[in-house]
């Protein structure tokens, strides 16, 4: 029996991420749109092969894309926003849309489902005239043709980009519905004709989040339509990240030609196999979000249960998502005491051949065999090694009694209020300031040995001195230090942890251009001495207005990392939370007044079926809680929460208790806002009042504007003023502008005696 295999996405970013260098050198003007393209041809033409040369029979196109797939599906059914249309270039209004430019606000980005990926929102109207635009498509299709390969089509689906866009005036989005599935019609008839045998794999994730009865019967009228257009079309509807079995049984009574369900993140798709009525399964077997080793024994017991409701030769192996999600290959990695047990989407795509031949009973190799074999062996090292588990770490968390700060919030603000001594409206950032090329190549030159320690920490010292200087000249209030010895905010702290990993080459997309290299968190955390004490005490002894100090929460330094899989997340991030109280207690005997914990990943970081939520909450507040344990009553705690909609999780910010939250609202106006007048939250919050994300300079008019508008939603007293998030992406000639003009505008409401 042949086997068969199929990839549902693969990372575009490059093995060196040439994509990014590709893209940023177009977006500052030193390379053209042709160089831009030849780039993009490269990489696909070289990913195509990368998988055809390992044996993968179902081959992805249009999964790459210059920016994001939600934004690249807009595109294609002419969702453009009334604010970009008179932009006649194509690609200049795409990367306007993602980016914004200097007459037009970018699109709202938020993150994709519980990953740590963005994609752009699209934004409905009634003016909207829906038609499709299938050229990119095309063009990749014909583009894998010409190097041998009948590509496998990846698309977004229409309920998907319906649940997940929004419309300006706040109408449900399903009522575009019937209008909008038409150019998905019009799409398949023109792929028909593409071939004899088209796949096409729509993406319809949404499924997995609890669906609602009309979304169900909207699946259902859209699905029979599809299915019944044509033939040639084979449509392959996939959903990952959880079980999507309601959509399951749905899907099984219309004529689709397969369903890929995830049975790593999703193994009660298990209970729907029965309903499949002779589809095609594309079982999901291999992590596409994490970065061990398969389990192939354990899959193949699992496959072997599928295969009791599922006939084998109706089963397609697969990735449980797009692999997306990690980094390219372990080839480039160093060699450590871990890489053993690491595989990215390189080794993942042999695991998921190697997989199939043993399930569908082929012939294996010399080397299959011995690799099946030293897969059993490091499976069992990696339950038993003495590098993951640490008694020592086990035993402490065993003692801890104190689980949370002694003194309520409205006594606490007293004392703060009176020791800061801020004016109204207090301004700030959120702590990043930009990194400059002659930084990184700071801490690359160190990194190489090329300087000395000395060296690399005046290097350092200059920064925050003219990060000070530049503060206290346009006048914050309360200021950073920048933060320019940090790579990033999750790996900086994880280097000095026990029970952390880092690789060299470990890359993946965040948004746009943006990559982030996870940490491995492999085992038991430690912190072997303070991480934050000597550059936040030099920048305090620069200033005399307070100088707040940087923390990475728990939950976000769990959420941006590679998690171990042996243990509970809840206990990871417990073990987390006690160095944080540890290092939060050493600031205050430095004598830092304010120190803000950033959990930007806490709302993302939430299980996507209800039923798992209340327990998550209940550990995700706890290990919060934990962390800022040792505050004293009169040392103010911020926190900084990414993209959210705050909503139904209210009630859970208002049980993290932090003194200030600050919140990223620019690009979603003050809607986020109401929520929290709503329920009085007596705490105070920092609405982000512009957008770092876009190069653009918001003018004193247009900000003074908004915090106009946050006072109309919030009282002034328990408002703080601050950017949307971090400035380390944004160049010194954008974020000084940016701030100047803050600053002015918070005089000018202040001046104006609305206050």
């Amino acid at each position: 029996m042949t086997c068969k295999t199929l990839i549902t996405g693969f990372p575009r970013i490059g093995e060196h991420r040439e994509l990014k260098k590709a893209l940023e050198s177009y977006w500052t003007g030193k390379s053209s749109i042709e160089d831009l393209q030849k780039t993009a041809s490269e990489l696909k033409k070289k990913h195509w092969l990368y998988q055809k040369n390992r044996g993968i029979n179902f081959i992805s196109c249009n999964d790459f894309s210059f920016y994001d797939n939600m934004l690249d599906t807009a595109v294609m059914l002419n969702a453009i926003p009334e604010r970009f249309k008179k932009i006649d270039d194509n690609i200049e209004r795409y990367f306007a849309m993602a980016r914004g430019n200097d007459l037009a606000v970018a699109m709202e980005m938020t993150k994709w489902f519980n990953t740590n990926y963005h994609y752009i929102v699209p934004e409905l109207s009634e003016n909207l005239q829906f038609n499709l635009d299938s050229s990119k498509i095309i063009s990749e299709y014909n583009e894998a043709k010409t190097i041998g390969i009948d590509p496998k089509i990846n698309i977004i689906g229409p309920l998907t980009f319906l649940e997940l866009s929004k419309d300006v005036h706040g109408k449900d989005c399903y009522s575009y519905f019937n209008r909008v599935l038409p150019v998905y019609e019009q799409l398949i008839k023109e792929l028909s004709a593409l071939n004899s045998n088209v796949y096409l794999q729509i993406e319809e994730p949404i499924f997995v989040k609890d669906p609602t009865v009309e979304q169900l019967e909207l699946l259902k009228k859209a699905y029979t339509a599809l299915s019944a257009i044509s033939d040639k079309v084979k449509i392959i509807v996939s959903t990952y990240f959880e079980h999507s079995n309601e959509a399951t049984s749905i899907l099984a009574n219309t004529s689709v030609w397969g369903i890929a369900l995830d049975f790593v993140s999703g193994r009660k798709n298990i209970e729907a196999l029965k309903l499949l009525n002779g589809k095609k399964l594309i079982a999901g077997v291999v992590d596409g979000r994490n970065i061990w080793i398969n389990d192939i024994q354990r899959t193949i017991n699992l496959l072997n249960s599928i295969s009791n409701d599922v006939p084998r030769e109706d089963i397609i192996i697969s990735t449980s998502c797009s692999l997306l999600h990690v980094p390219y290959s372990i080839e480039s990695e160093k060699e450590s005491d871990i890489k053993k047990w690491l595989s990215f989407a390189g080794e993942k795509i042999n695991e998921v051949v190697l997989i199939a031949k043993v399930f569908q009973g082929e012939p294996l190799s010399v080397m299959e065999n011995d690799h099946i074999d030293n897969n059993k062996f490091r499976i069992q090292e990696k339950k038993t090694s003495s590098i993951i588990n640490n008694s020592a770490v086990q035993d402490l968390l065993r003692t801890i009694v104190k689980l949370e700060r002694d003194e309520v919030y409205e006594d606490r603000i007293l004392v703060q209020k009176e020791r800061l001594d801020l004016p109204i409206l207090p301004t700030t950032t959120i702590g990043s300031f930009p990194q400059t090329k002659e930084i990184r190549k700071l801490r690359r030159d160190l990194k190489k040995g090329i300087i000395s320690k000395e060296q690399y920490e005046n290097g350092i010292k200059r920064y925050i001195d003219d990060c000070v200087a530049f503060q206290e000249e346009i006048g914050l209030d309360v200021l950073v230090h920048g933060e320019p010895e940090r790579n990033d905010m999750v790996e900086y702290f994880g280097e000095m942890l026990n029970g952390f990993h880092f690789t060299s080459n470990g890359w993946v997309q965040s948004y746009g251009s943006r990559c982030v290299k996870p940490p491995v968190l492999y085992g038991d955390i430690s912190r072997p001495e303070p991480m934050t004490i000597k550059w936040i005490s030099y920048a305090q002894s620069k200033t005399n207005k307070t100088m707040k100090g940087m923390l990475t929460g728990p939950v976000t330094l769990l959420n941006w990392s590679f998690v171990r899989d042996d243990i509970p997340r809840s206990e990871v991030s417990r073990q987390i939370a006690v160095v944080i109280s540890n290092e939060i207690a050493d600031l205050q005997a430095a004598g830092i007044k304010i120190i803000q914990v950033d959990e930007p990943a806490f709302k993302e970081a939430y299980p996507i079926r209800k039923e798992n939520i209340s327990e998550y909450e209940r550990w995700a507040v706890e290990n919060f809680k934990l962390a800022v344990s040792t505050a004293k009553e009169e040392t103010q705690i911020h926190t900084h929460m990414c993209y959210s909609e705050f909503n139904d999780i209210i009630h859970t910010i208002e049980a993290m208790d932090a003194d200030v939250i600050t919140i990223e609202t620019a690009r979603s106006g003050n809607e986020l806002l109401k929520i929290f007048k709503e329920i009085g939250y007596k705490n105070e919050i920092g609405p982000g009042i512009y957008d770092i994300h876009s190069p653009r300079v918001p003018s004193v008019e247009e900000l003074t504007d908004q915090i106009s508008c946050l006072i109309e939603v919030l009282p002034i007293k328990q408002l703080w003023i601050n950017p949307d998030c971090g400035l380390k992406t944004r160049r010194w000639e954008e974020v000084k502008p940016a701030l100047k003009n803050m600053v002015k505008a918070v005089k000018n409401i202040r001046e104006s005696g609305d206050n």
